[in-house]
Protein backbone atom coordinates (compact mmCIF):
# COMPACT_ATOMS: atom_id res chain seq x y z
CA UNK A 1 0.00 0.00 0.00
CA UNK A 2 1.16 3.56 -0.26
CA UNK A 3 2.69 5.85 2.15
CA UNK A 4 0.72 8.80 0.68
CA UNK A 5 -2.13 10.05 3.31
CA UNK A 6 -5.46 7.90 2.43
CA UNK A 7 -8.42 8.71 2.21
CA UNK A 8 -12.16 6.90 2.39
CA UNK A 9 -15.15 8.12 0.57
CA UNK A 10 -18.47 7.42 1.04
CA UNK A 11 -22.05 8.08 -0.80
CA UNK A 12 -25.43 6.40 -1.05
CA UNK A 13 -26.85 8.24 -4.02
CA UNK A 14 -30.44 9.02 -4.96
CA UNK A 15 -30.68 5.69 -5.91
CA UNK A 16 -30.24 3.95 -2.05
CA UNK A 17 -29.01 0.83 -3.50
CA UNK A 18 -26.12 0.81 -0.17
CA UNK A 19 -23.04 2.66 0.31
CA UNK A 20 -19.96 3.10 -1.98
CA UNK A 21 -16.32 3.26 0.03
CA UNK A 22 -13.73 4.45 -2.43
CA UNK A 23 -9.83 4.28 -0.40
CA UNK A 24 -8.01 6.80 -1.80
CA UNK A 25 -4.78 9.25 -2.18
CA UNK A 26 -4.29 12.35 -3.89
CA UNK A 27 -0.46 13.20 -3.80
CA UNK A 28 -0.16 13.46 -7.21
CA UNK A 29 -3.10 12.67 -8.88
CA UNK A 30 -6.63 11.06 -7.48
CA UNK A 31 -6.02 7.30 -7.04
CA UNK A 32 -8.48 4.75 -6.08
CA UNK A 33 -6.46 1.80 -3.95
CA UNK A 34 -9.57 -0.34 -3.32
CA UNK A 35 -13.34 0.20 -3.41
CA UNK A 36 -16.67 -2.05 -2.39
CA UNK A 37 -20.18 -1.50 -2.72
CA UNK A 38 -21.84 -2.16 0.68
CA UNK A 39 -25.94 -3.36 0.03
CA UNK A 40 -28.51 -1.78 2.37
CA UNK A 41 -30.48 -4.03 4.46
CA UNK A 42 -33.58 -4.16 2.30
CA UNK A 43 -36.18 -2.83 5.06
CA UNK A 44 -33.82 -0.26 5.65
CA UNK A 45 -33.84 1.03 1.69
CA UNK A 46 -37.29 0.48 1.55
CA UNK A 47 -37.98 2.98 4.96
CA UNK A 48 -34.99 5.69 3.35
CA UNK A 49 -36.84 5.22 -0.32
CA UNK A 50 -40.35 5.92 1.47
CA UNK A 51 -39.19 8.98 2.92
CA UNK A 52 -37.51 10.21 0.14
CA UNK A 53 -40.11 10.34 -2.67
CA UNK A 54 -42.84 10.67 -0.26
CA UNK A 55 -45.02 13.69 1.39
CA UNK A 56 -41.71 13.89 3.72
CA UNK A 57 -43.61 13.56 6.91
CA UNK A 58 -42.17 11.05 9.29
CA UNK A 59 -42.26 11.04 13.42
CA UNK A 60 -39.23 12.53 14.53
CA UNK A 61 -38.46 9.39 16.46
CA UNK A 62 -38.51 6.93 13.04
CA UNK A 63 -36.46 10.04 11.57
CA UNK A 64 -33.76 10.42 14.37
CA UNK A 65 -33.77 6.24 13.93
CA UNK A 66 -32.87 6.24 10.49
CA UNK A 67 -30.21 9.15 11.03
CA UNK A 68 -28.44 6.46 13.31
CA UNK A 69 -29.28 3.30 11.15
CA UNK A 70 -28.06 5.17 8.36
CA UNK A 71 -24.45 5.88 9.77
CA UNK A 72 -24.23 2.83 11.25
CA UNK A 73 -24.04 1.01 7.76
CA UNK A 74 -21.72 3.60 6.36
CA UNK A 75 -19.31 2.80 9.53
CA UNK A 76 -19.90 -1.17 8.89
CA UNK A 77 -19.23 -0.32 4.94
CA UNK A 78 -16.02 1.84 5.95
CA UNK A 79 -14.61 -0.92 8.65
CA UNK A 80 -15.30 -3.69 5.88
CA UNK A 81 -12.94 -2.14 3.27
CA UNK A 82 -10.19 -1.44 5.64
CA UNK A 83 -10.75 -5.02 7.25
CA UNK A 84 -10.17 -6.60 3.64
CA UNK A 85 -7.42 -4.48 2.85
CA UNK A 86 -5.80 -5.42 5.68
CA UNK A 87 -5.69 -1.51 7.12
CA UNK A 88 -6.14 0.12 10.90
CA UNK A 89 -7.66 2.83 11.36
CA UNK A 90 -4.97 4.54 12.18
CA UNK A 91 -3.74 4.66 8.65
CA UNK A 92 -6.77 6.45 7.29
CA UNK A 93 -6.31 10.92 7.39
CA UNK A 94 -9.76 11.47 7.47
CA UNK A 95 -13.34 9.91 5.65
CA UNK A 96 -15.75 11.85 4.06
CA UNK A 97 -19.39 10.78 4.08
CA UNK A 98 -22.00 12.42 2.06
CA UNK A 99 -24.87 10.44 3.98
CA UNK A 100 -28.24 9.58 2.52
CA UNK A 101 -29.61 12.63 1.19
CA UNK A 102 -33.74 12.28 2.11
CA UNK A 103 -34.60 15.87 0.63
CA UNK A 104 -33.30 18.87 -1.09
CA UNK A 105 -34.91 22.14 -0.92
CA UNK A 106 -32.73 25.01 -2.15
CA UNK A 107 -35.11 27.06 -3.66
CA UNK A 108 -37.56 26.46 -0.69
CA UNK A 109 -38.48 29.88 1.36
CA UNK A 110 -36.32 28.87 3.85
CA UNK A 111 -33.16 26.38 1.92
CA UNK A 112 -32.05 23.33 3.44
CA UNK A 113 -30.53 20.12 2.14
CA UNK A 114 -31.24 17.01 4.49
CA UNK A 115 -28.36 14.24 4.55
CA UNK A 116 -29.15 11.56 6.96
CA UNK A 117 -25.96 9.43 8.77
CA UNK A 118 -24.99 11.12 11.87
CA UNK A 119 -21.02 12.30 11.76
CA UNK A 120 -20.74 11.01 15.71
CA UNK A 121 -21.66 7.62 15.14
CA UNK A 122 -19.56 7.10 12.03
CA UNK A 123 -16.58 8.71 14.25
CA UNK A 124 -17.30 6.51 17.09
CA UNK A 125 -17.75 3.73 15.41
CA UNK A 126 -14.90 3.27 13.03
CA UNK A 127 -12.38 5.65 14.97
CA UNK A 128 -11.32 7.83 11.75
CA UNK A 129 -11.77 11.95 12.34
CA UNK A 130 -15.34 11.98 9.65
CA UNK A 131 -16.66 14.88 7.81
CA UNK A 132 -20.06 15.50 7.05
CA UNK A 133 -22.74 18.15 5.66
CA UNK A 134 -20.86 19.06 2.71
CA UNK A 135 -23.79 20.90 1.27
CA UNK A 136 -25.54 22.83 3.84
CA UNK A 137 -22.59 25.81 3.97
CA UNK A 138 -23.18 26.79 0.61
CA UNK A 139 -26.54 26.64 0.95
CA UNK A 140 -26.31 28.94 3.62
CA UNK A 141 -24.41 31.15 1.32
CA UNK A 142 -26.86 31.06 -1.60
CA UNK A 143 -25.85 28.08 -3.71
CA UNK A 144 -27.56 25.01 -4.37
CA UNK A 145 -25.44 22.72 -2.24
CA UNK A 146 -25.23 20.45 -5.48
CA UNK A 147 -23.99 19.55 -7.76
CA UNK A 148 -20.77 18.56 -5.67
CA UNK A 149 -19.35 16.21 -8.45
CA UNK A 150 -18.13 19.28 -11.07
CA UNK A 151 -15.11 20.58 -8.52
CA UNK A 152 -13.64 16.89 -8.62
CA UNK A 153 -14.38 16.31 -12.08
CA UNK A 154 -11.97 19.48 -12.65
CA UNK A 155 -9.43 17.93 -10.60
CA UNK A 156 -9.57 14.48 -11.54
CA UNK A 157 -10.08 14.77 -15.34
CA UNK A 158 -7.69 17.75 -16.24
CA UNK A 159 -7.88 19.93 -18.80
CA UNK A 160 -5.87 19.46 -21.91
CA UNK A 161 -6.93 21.92 -24.58
CA UNK A 162 -10.36 19.58 -25.22
CA UNK A 163 -13.46 20.21 -24.16
CA UNK A 164 -15.68 17.57 -22.63
CA UNK A 165 -18.60 17.13 -20.44
CA UNK A 166 -18.49 14.92 -17.36
CA UNK A 167 -22.06 13.00 -16.91
CA UNK A 168 -22.61 11.19 -14.01
CA UNK A 169 -25.51 9.03 -14.02
CA UNK A 170 -27.03 8.25 -10.75
CA UNK A 171 -30.98 8.18 -9.55
CA UNK A 172 -30.59 12.01 -10.61
CA UNK A 173 -28.29 12.49 -14.05
CA UNK A 174 -25.81 16.04 -13.45
CA UNK A 175 -23.07 17.00 -15.41
CA UNK A 176 -20.06 19.18 -15.73
CA UNK A 177 -18.74 21.25 -18.67
CA UNK A 178 -14.69 21.39 -18.85
CA UNK A 179 -14.01 24.16 -21.43
CA UNK A 180 -10.92 23.72 -23.22
CA UNK A 181 -9.70 26.51 -21.73
CA UNK A 182 -7.85 26.02 -17.97
CA UNK A 183 -9.09 29.09 -16.70
CA UNK A 184 -12.51 29.00 -18.20
CA UNK A 185 -15.33 29.27 -15.20
CA UNK A 186 -16.22 25.78 -14.30
CA UNK A 187 -19.78 24.67 -14.47
CA UNK A 188 -22.43 22.34 -14.17
CA UNK A 189 -26.01 21.14 -13.18
CA UNK A 190 -28.95 18.32 -12.49
CA UNK A 191 -30.41 17.46 -16.08
CA UNK A 192 -32.81 15.85 -14.38
CA UNK A 193 -33.85 12.15 -14.10
CA UNK A 194 -31.49 9.56 -14.44
CA UNK A 195 -32.65 6.43 -13.02
CA UNK A 196 -34.52 7.10 -10.39
CA UNK A 197 -38.08 7.14 -12.61
CA UNK A 198 -36.68 3.94 -14.22
CA UNK A 199 -35.83 2.26 -10.44
CA UNK A 200 -39.33 3.22 -9.43
CA UNK A 201 -40.95 2.03 -11.95
CA UNK A 202 -39.02 -1.39 -12.05
CA UNK A 203 -39.87 -1.92 -8.36
CA UNK A 204 -43.42 -1.44 -8.87
CA UNK A 205 -43.92 -3.52 -11.75
CA UNK A 206 -40.88 -6.15 -11.53
CA UNK A 207 -40.51 -6.10 -7.79
CA UNK A 208 -37.01 -4.97 -8.56
CA UNK A 209 -34.66 -2.48 -7.34
CA UNK A 210 -33.19 -1.67 -11.24
CA UNK A 211 -34.34 -2.59 -14.44
CA UNK A 212 -31.20 -4.69 -15.09
CA UNK A 213 -29.46 -3.93 -18.27
CA UNK A 214 -32.49 -1.88 -19.56
CA UNK A 215 -34.47 -4.91 -20.70
CA UNK A 216 -37.45 -3.80 -19.04
CA UNK A 217 -37.47 -0.63 -21.19
CA UNK A 218 -35.77 -2.52 -24.31
CA UNK A 219 -39.21 -4.44 -24.50
CA UNK A 220 -41.20 -1.01 -24.96
CA UNK A 221 -41.48 1.59 -26.91
CA UNK A 222 -41.29 5.42 -25.96
CA UNK A 223 -44.62 7.19 -26.11
CA UNK A 224 -43.57 10.43 -28.07
CA UNK A 225 -47.21 12.63 -26.20
CA UNK A 226 -46.17 11.14 -22.54
CA UNK A 227 -42.70 12.48 -23.41
CA UNK A 228 -43.51 15.58 -24.51
CA UNK A 229 -45.47 16.26 -21.18
CA UNK A 230 -42.79 14.63 -19.54
CA UNK A 231 -40.18 17.27 -20.53
CA UNK A 232 -42.58 19.96 -20.23
CA UNK A 233 -41.63 20.56 -16.73
CA UNK A 234 -40.35 23.24 -16.23
CA UNK A 235 -37.08 22.25 -14.44
CA UNK A 236 -35.58 21.27 -17.94
CA UNK A 237 -35.87 24.87 -19.05
CA UNK A 238 -34.72 26.57 -16.12
CA UNK A 239 -31.83 27.70 -16.40
CA UNK A 240 -28.46 26.59 -14.19
CA UNK A 241 -27.35 27.13 -11.69
CA UNK A 242 -30.19 23.88 -10.13
CA UNK A 243 -30.48 21.05 -8.68
CA UNK A 244 -33.16 18.60 -7.81
CA UNK A 245 -33.83 14.80 -6.47
CA UNK A 246 -36.89 12.57 -5.95
CA UNK A 247 -38.71 15.26 -3.94
CA UNK A 248 -39.42 16.49 -7.43
CA UNK A 249 -39.23 13.73 -9.81
CA UNK A 250 -41.14 10.30 -7.94
CA UNK A 251 -43.80 8.37 -8.94
CA UNK A 252 -46.64 10.33 -7.83
CA UNK A 253 -45.12 13.03 -10.33
CA UNK A 254 -44.98 10.13 -13.37
CA UNK A 255 -48.50 8.95 -12.21
CA UNK A 256 -50.02 12.61 -12.24
CA UNK A 257 -48.75 12.40 -16.14
CA UNK A 258 -49.94 9.21 -16.72
CA UNK A 259 -53.81 9.45 -15.25
CA UNK A 260 -55.33 10.34 -19.01
CA UNK A 261 -53.34 7.62 -20.79
CA UNK A 262 -53.31 3.86 -20.90
CA UNK A 263 -49.79 2.52 -21.78
CA UNK A 264 -48.59 -0.93 -21.45
CA UNK A 265 -45.77 -0.92 -18.03
CA UNK A 266 -42.79 -1.37 -20.85
CA UNK A 267 -43.60 1.53 -22.86
CA UNK A 268 -44.06 3.81 -19.44
CA UNK A 269 -40.19 2.25 -18.80
CA UNK A 270 -39.38 3.08 -22.46
CA UNK A 271 -40.87 6.60 -22.33
CA UNK A 272 -38.81 7.46 -18.68
CA UNK A 273 -35.65 6.00 -20.74
CA UNK A 274 -36.22 8.44 -23.22
CA UNK A 275 -36.62 11.07 -20.98
CA UNK A 276 -33.09 10.59 -19.30
CA UNK A 277 -31.65 10.56 -22.64
CA UNK A 278 -33.45 13.46 -24.42
CA UNK A 279 -32.95 15.75 -21.00
CA UNK A 280 -29.51 15.28 -20.86
CA UNK A 281 -29.28 15.22 -24.55
CA UNK A 282 -30.77 18.41 -24.50
CA UNK A 283 -28.88 20.28 -21.75
CA UNK A 284 -25.36 19.23 -23.39
CA UNK A 285 -26.36 20.57 -26.86
CA UNK A 286 -27.91 23.99 -24.91
CA UNK A 287 -24.65 24.47 -22.93
CA UNK A 288 -21.66 22.72 -24.07
CA UNK A 289 -22.14 22.72 -27.89
CA UNK A 290 -18.07 22.65 -28.56
CA UNK A 291 -17.62 19.27 -26.53
CA UNK A 292 -15.33 16.97 -28.31
CA UNK A 293 -16.55 13.85 -26.04
CA UNK A 294 -18.81 12.39 -23.08
CA UNK A 295 -17.06 10.78 -20.33
CA UNK A 296 -19.60 9.02 -18.19
CA UNK A 297 -19.72 7.60 -14.95
CA UNK A 298 -22.19 6.21 -12.11
CA UNK A 299 -24.55 3.32 -12.25
CA UNK A 300 -26.50 4.13 -15.13
CA UNK A 301 -23.29 3.51 -17.45
CA UNK A 302 -23.94 -0.43 -17.21
CA UNK A 303 -26.89 0.49 -18.27
CA UNK A 304 -26.23 -0.81 -22.15
CA UNK A 305 -30.04 0.69 -23.55
CA UNK A 306 -29.69 3.78 -21.76
CA UNK A 307 -26.36 4.41 -23.20
CA UNK A 308 -27.30 3.38 -26.48
CA UNK A 309 -30.02 6.48 -26.40
CA UNK A 310 -27.57 9.07 -25.13
CA UNK A 311 -25.19 8.38 -27.53
CA UNK A 312 -27.63 7.89 -30.26
CA UNK A 313 -29.77 11.83 -29.24
CA UNK A 314 -25.59 13.21 -29.44
CA UNK A 315 -24.37 11.52 -32.79
CA UNK A 316 -21.96 11.69 -33.22
CA UNK A 317 -20.40 12.58 -29.81
CA UNK A 318 -18.49 10.19 -28.50
CA UNK A 319 -19.90 8.90 -25.39
CA UNK A 320 -17.86 6.71 -23.44
CA UNK A 321 -17.32 5.18 -20.27
CA UNK A 322 -14.67 7.21 -17.45
CA UNK A 323 -13.08 4.02 -17.89
CA UNK A 324 -11.59 4.72 -20.94
CA UNK A 325 -9.48 7.82 -18.89
CA UNK A 326 -8.68 4.98 -16.59
CA UNK A 327 -11.25 6.31 -13.77
CA UNK A 328 -13.50 3.86 -12.35
CA UNK A 329 -17.10 4.99 -13.08
CA UNK A 330 -18.46 3.68 -10.49
CA UNK A 331 -16.65 4.86 -7.88
CA UNK A 332 -16.19 8.40 -9.12
CA UNK A 333 -18.93 9.71 -6.10
CA UNK A 334 -16.40 7.99 -3.44
CA UNK A 335 -13.41 9.09 -4.14
CA UNK A 336 -15.17 12.93 -4.15
CA UNK A 337 -15.87 12.83 -1.11
CA UNK A 338 -12.77 11.26 -0.08
CA UNK A 339 -11.27 14.24 -1.57
CA UNK A 340 -13.60 17.05 0.11
CA UNK A 341 -12.77 15.43 3.57
CA UNK A 342 -8.81 15.90 2.80
CA UNK A 343 -9.59 19.53 1.42
CA UNK A 344 -11.85 20.34 4.90
CA UNK A 345 -9.09 18.76 6.42
CA UNK A 346 -6.60 21.14 4.85
CA UNK A 347 -8.89 24.18 5.39
CA UNK A 348 -9.31 24.70 1.23
CA UNK A 349 -12.06 26.59 0.53
CA UNK A 350 -13.77 24.61 -2.70
CA UNK A 351 -12.55 27.71 -4.85
CA UNK A 352 -14.29 26.62 -8.08
CA UNK A 353 -18.01 25.28 -6.53
CA UNK A 354 -19.36 28.60 -6.18
CA UNK A 355 -19.41 29.26 -9.63
CA UNK A 356 -21.35 26.07 -10.20
CA UNK A 357 -23.99 26.56 -7.59
CA UNK A 358 -24.37 30.30 -7.67
CA UNK A 359 -23.27 30.79 -3.96
CA UNK A 360 -21.64 34.05 -2.81
CA UNK A 361 -18.22 32.80 -2.98
CA UNK A 362 -16.24 29.92 -2.06
CA UNK A 363 -16.65 28.66 1.28
CA UNK A 364 -14.87 25.61 3.44
CA UNK A 365 -17.31 22.67 2.91
CA UNK A 366 -18.39 20.21 5.97
CA UNK A 367 -18.35 19.68 9.50
CA UNK A 368 -15.57 17.46 11.11
CA UNK A 369 -16.03 15.03 13.83
CA UNK A 370 -12.58 13.52 15.25
CA UNK A 371 -12.37 10.55 15.66
CA UNK A 372 -11.11 8.13 18.83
Amino acid sequence: MSADALYLGLISGTSADGVDVALCSFTAHPRLHAALTHPYPEPLRRRILALAQGDGRIALDELGALNVEIAQDFANAANLLLRQQGIAPQQITALGSHGQTVRHRPQAAQPYTMQLGDGNVIAERTGIATVTDFRGRDIAAGGQGAPLAPAFHAAMLARDGRARVVLNLGGIANITILAAERDAPLRGFDTGPASCLLDAWAQLHLDTPFDAGGAFAARGTPNAPLLSRLLADPYFAAPPPKSTGREVFHLHWLQQHLAAVALAPEDVQATLLALSARSIADAVRRHAPGASELLVCGGGVHNPVLMAAIGAELAPLPVVSTAARGVDPDFVEAMLFAWLARERIAGHAVKNFFGVTGARGPRVLGAVYFGG
